[in-house]
């Protein structure tokens, strides 16, 4: 069965037209089959929007496995933040430039990258709702290596499910970092990783 975080070409095309209003924005994101998510933005991931410090993102930001761009484009839009956003998915990429054109985002770069394979430089937040349905080897990469592309005193922030091994997630990544729980409800976890 294909997934969103493979390429398959053999998926048909159905883009859809979603609508969010999110931190007292409102936002149009084009959507489709094949990616995360395709009815609209997901609690998870607007649960991690509206817990994190603002104040406290700097003023960079990478999205690892971007999907159709709701974190990059929501805090570069309310932040004005500098914006890198990734996906190993091409038909998430092409909806992300879409949805940062859309929303008349600027400062905001797609790249097709498998994690960090295609990323150079350092961020002062990285964020991810990272695709557990991958694996826990791409999920680990994803969160482990995420120091080696944050500038000092930066911080990875992340979502995570109860059902889908938050418990054990937290318990490692603590021997990582110094882990701060945002945000805990209805079994999603928001996670502040810095080191």
């Amino acid at each position: 069965m294909s997934q969103y975080f493979n390429n398959d070409n053999s998926i048909q095309s159905n883009v859809v037209k979603t609508y969010a209003n999110i931190l007292g924005e409102s936002f149009t994101f084009y959507t489709d089959n094949g990616v995360f998510s395709k009815t609209g933005v997901d609690f998870g991931s607007r649960l991690l929007l509206e817990s994190i410090p603002l104040d406290s993102l700097g003023n960079s930001l990478l999205d690892v496995g971007c999907g159709y761009g709701v974190f990059g484009i929501v805090l570069n839009k309310k932040l004005g933040i500098k914006c890198t956003m990734c996906d190993v998915n091409r038909r998430a990429l092409h909806l992300a430039k879409r949805n940062i054109e859309e929303n008349k985002c600027n400062n905001c770069e797609v790249i097709e990258s498998s994690c960090y394979e295609n990323i150079v430089g350092k961020y002062s937040t990285i964020i991810t709702n990272p695709p557990i349905r991958a694996g826990k080897k791409i999920v680990y990469e994803i969160l482990e290596k995420a120091k080696e592309h944050l500038e000092p005193g930066g911080s990875l922030i992340f979502v995570v499910r109860k059902e889908q091994g938050a418990k054990s997630i937290i318990s490692d990544m603590q021997k990582l970092y110094n882990l701060t729980i945002l945000a805990k409800k209805k079994g999603f976890f928001i996670i502040k990783c810095t080191f």
